[in-house]
């Protein structure tokens, strides 16, 4: 089955973030695919993913300067959700580049290391046109009000 959900990280050490997304994810049975590609060392991988991508959202875990998610959201119309890691400066630097994107290139931003935010705002993007995955979040949803 095809990815619903592209994850990209910049780095292997934003993978305790990437889990964060995916065990959300498993949860849903939401399928996705995961890969590491830099904005800086690796433009041209993360261009060739996004385009060859058959994915309808995509989830982009970020620290330092936090080009990635702006990067990915340059090269899709598709909804780009990014996830600033703490690295430096408390994860802020990573936060304000994420959420600051010019007019034109957003991206939905969630908080520092918030990827377990980042697969539910997928899912609700995803569940717009899914009914299964909308009565999961439902469900879901209805546990936190108890």
């Amino acid at each position: 089955m095809a990815e619903r959900i592209l994850i990209l990280s910049g780095s292997e050490n934003d993978k305790p973030i990437v889990d964060k997304v995916t065990q959300v994810l498993d949860e849903f049975d939401v399928s996705y695919k995961y890969e590491t590609a830099s904005a800086h060392r690796n433009p041209d991988k993360v261009e060739r993913l996004v385009k060859e991508s058959k994915a309808d959202v995509f989830i982009a875990v970020t620290g330092l300067s936090a080009a990635l998610p702006g990067v990915v959201a340059s090269k899709t119309i598709k909804p780009v959700i990014g996830v600033p890691v703490e690295s430096k400066l408390g994860g802020l630097d990573a936060l304000l580049s994420t959420v600051q994107l010019p007019p034109g290139v957003p991206v939905a931003t969630v908080g520092i290391d918030n990827g377990k935010n980042a697969a539910l705002l997928a899912i609700s993007i995803l569940a717009l046109n899914d009914k299964n995955l909308e009565k999961k979040l439902a469900d879901f949803r209805s546990k936190w009000k108890k």
